[in-house]
């Protein structure tokens, strides 16, 4: 048994178990890594994959817990290979963050400034992409940290770290008859077209289980990932915006007027997502307690230790 074959498994189920694939991205043959899947098979004494043929088609109970093992396992390895990088220069290295447009377009930039004054000497990348595209790099190695409202919680590999709470705005064009109402209400708002989040993105899921609560039925015309892109839309005439209230800012927005929606839909939770087994260098607890400060590096040491997250936000 050796780590290779681990890193194999471990590459063939992240492309949908294409061994072919999986062989062009370890540059490697199919040959080879084929090879290298059974003999890890012969020595546990378990099939990691089910086969039809020459293709693999399933993994094995078996193999799952296996390629859990391996995850763990291959993640020690890299934290091992920072420990001397932390030792050796504290303050140059690199961090990735993976994140959904609303984040890194309203929440994230101060906090990102910030970071780059203290630490000039460290490689700081954003990375954007749906919740569970962002996840997944995370898992992947790609990025140190995700940060989105959805998903993070729907992965058992990934802990989860509490940031803020926030609601929801109804925006619409000034003039425009729902800004005149005295007392919004869900009936109100559906009663017009609504341009409004893709269900993969932020908090989308409160907001349907609001008016089905109702027994109503909004007419979504257009949903987006992008706030911006909700708001040009709204501008144009095509319906009243449902949006994080994050994403309003009234000197910004001209043409638009807001009414706060919070005491309709429940608030959604932005988190931070890091791997369980992942081992951090110091400005990346510098840089999480900039953004959420509750989470300070004892807080944040204590969870990935298992000790769980009892703070409120």
């Amino acid at each position: 048994m050796n780590l290779q074959q681990l890193r194999y498994i471990q590459e063939v189920v992240r492309h949908g178990l294409n061994i072919s694939e999986a062989a062009e991205a370890l540059f490697t043959s199919q040959p080879g890594v084929s090879k290298q899947i059974r003999q890890l098979e012969t020595e546990l004494g378990v099939d990691i994959f089910v086969r039809h043929g020459k293709r693999l088609v399933e993994v094995t109970e078996p193999g799952r817990q296996v390629l859990a093992i391996a995850a763990r396992m291959l993640g020690d390895l890299d934290n091992l290979r920072r420990v001397g990088k932390e030792f050796s220069n504290e303050t140059a290295g690199r961090l990735a963050i993976a994140t959904t447009h609303t984040q890194a377009r309203y929440v994230l930039p101060e906090a990102i400034r910030r970071f780059i004054e203290d630490y000039p000497g460290v490689r700081l990348s954003l990375h954007q992409g749906t919740p569970s595209q962002i996840c997944e790099m995370v898992l992947a190695g790609d990025a140190d940290l995700a940060i989105a409202t959805e998903a993070i919680a729907d992965y058992d590999t990934l802990l989860m770290l509490p940031c803020y709470q926030w609601n929801r705005c109804i925006v619409a064009p000034l003039g425009h008859p729902i800004l005149d109402a005295p007392t919004l209400t869900l009936e109100q708002v559906a009663r017009w077209p609504i341009v409004t989040y893709d269900s993969a993105f932020t908090g989308r899921g409160q907001v349907n289980r609001a008016f089905q609560a109702r027994g109503l039925e909004p007419r979504v015309v257009l949903s987006a990932s992008d706030a911006d892109v909700i708001k040009t839309y709204v501008r144009m005439g095509l319906g009243i915006g449902i949006l994080a209230r994050m994403a309003y800012d009234a000197s910004l927005d001209t043409g638009l007027g807001m009414l706060d929606a919070a005491h309709l839909f429940d608030s959604s939770t932005t988190r931070i997502g890091i791997r369980r087994n992942a081992w951090l260098r110091g400005y990346v607890y510098d840089f999480i307690r900039g953004f959420a400060p509750h989470l300070t590096r004892a807080v944040v040491e204590r969870t990935l230790a298992g000790g769980g997250s009892t703070f409120a936000i």
